[in-house]
């Protein structure tokens, strides 16, 4: 960002995340980290939360103790079709991001 001269506004972070369900897709133009090791990174790097973020849920439905194993492995054939769909969404929101920005973008993209 500091070597491309890139403006916080124009930036928009994609992290997947266990504490929204699996496919919910959230949007947002500033926040918390929600706990969220990644956005916690980045807040601290950026040494703000007024950047714009794009959650994708992937559930929590896991043994205690078995986050990596979640995270990392594989899908259902059921989970990957539903997965595979919102991943369109997500090209959608992206392209109106870049395009309209964020506001626009949330009122076009965050409808329940």
């Amino acid at each position: 960002m500091q070597k491309e001269k890139i403006p916080v506004e124009n930036v928009l972070i994609l992290v997947d995340d266990l504490a929204l369900p699996l496919g919910k897709i959230r949007l947002r133009s500033k926040g918390g980290d929600a706990g969220h090791n990644g956005l916690k990174s980045i807040h601290q790097i950026l040494c703000t939360s007024e950047y714009s973020r794009l959650r994708f849920g992937i559930g929590d439905d896991f043994p205690r103790g078995r986050q990596v194993e979640h995270v990392l492995g594989k899908w259902s054939l059921e989970e990957e079709e539903m997965i595979n769909s919102k991943l369109e969404k997500c090209f959608d929101i992206i392209k109106s991001f870049a395009t309209i920005g964020i506001e626009l973008t949330m009122t076009k993209f965050n409808k329940g």
